[in-house]
């Protein structure tokens, strides 16, 4: 029987940071669920597919970049009227190339504290707001030395 519910859709997201800890971001496509937003670079995980190898060949895909150690970061669920989404959020702590929107998305390297400055998909309000408390946290740790 099929089911009326629709199925939640598993994305592999990659919050990449540079030398001066500036975070990556894509602009959604027009076209796109959530297009015309400012998102952190991902995609889908296939059936029978692993994290690492969608995380791996979506940014791969996207940027042109090899990504070669990531951590867990969050893991955001979120239920847009449409779509219900789960977010598997890992933070890309060395990867090899030079990022290039190969996809003609727009892209940027942006200041955590000017992440506040851009319009997200709902599902990725969670990982902003993450980036910036780390921010902070890192802002209180380097003042108390």
């Amino acid at each position: 029987m099929p089911s009326t519910a629709a199925e939640r859709v598993h994305v592999a997201v990659a919050v990449l940071r540079n030398d001066r800890d500036e975070v990556l971001l894509t602009r959604r496509h027009a076209h796109s669920h959530q297009g015309g937003l400012w998102e952190f670079p991902g995609g889908k995980v296939e059936p029978g597919e692993s994290l690492d190898s969608a995380l791996r060949r979506e940014i791969a895909e996207e940027l042109g970049v090899t990504v070669l150690q990531h951590q867990p970061l969050l893991d955001v669920f979120h239920d847009y009227a449409d779509k219900p989404v789960r977010l598997e959020v890992r933070e890309v702590t060395q990867f090899s190339g030079e990022p290039t929107p190969l996809e003609g998305q727009p892209m940027r390297w942006v200041p955590r504290a000017q992440l506040v400055d851009y319009e997200f998909p709902r599902a990725n309000v969670a990982i902003v707001e993450c980036l910036l408390n780390d921010a902070a946290f890192e802002a209180s740790r380097a003042s108390d030395d």
